[in-house]
């Protein structure tokens, strides 16, 4: 498994495992009306935008994208490892390379954001070190509670 740069030659896989992850593992965790509404459509939109706007890694496994994590400034914006990839270390790996990479630009406070009833997630970033920092949203593009979680990057 290599981490490296994401192109644009990697929105396909990154739409399919951002899609694995919103419909598999966001399923009976968030509301089924949220997960529905993540479309192929609307999920190649985003990750097409993040991919022009933010700094983005994907894992990768005989040519296939098996993780993703995307981020800029002093945040996280987004971690995802396929299903089928999870529990070996992978999103420990990716959450890692996103935080070296803060680091490095200065950042001495990292943020990420992670929707309050996604328990699993929020166990995951604890056991990284992430804690939450007591601010809270709701964004009108996902309509759920989010917590927000803070952690000093690693170097």
């Amino acid at each position: 498994m290599i981490l490296r740069t994401a192109t644009r030659d990697d929105l396909d896989g990154i739409v399919e495992v951002f899609l694995a992850c919103w419909h598999e593992s966001y399923a009976g965790v968030l509301p089924e009306r949220l997960v529905a509404a993540m479309s192929p459509e609307r999920a190649r939109a985003l990750w097409a935008d993040a991919l022009e706007r933010s700094q983005v890694i994907v894992a990768e496994d005989d040519g296939s994208v098996r993780g993703v994590t995307r981020f800029g400034d002093d945040t996280v914006h987004s971690l995802y490892v396929h299903p089928h990839a999870q529990g070996g270390g992978l999103g420990a790996r990716l959450l890692g390379a996103a935080e070296s990479a803060l680091s490095s630009t200065g950042a001495t406070r990292a943020f990420l954001w992670v929707f309050r009833d996604n328990l699993p997630s929020i166990g995951f970033y604890r056991r990284q070190g992430w804690t939450p920092d007591g601010t809270s949203r709701t964004t009108p593009e996902f309509g759920e509670p989010e917590l927000r979680l803070a952690k000093v990057p690693a170097r």
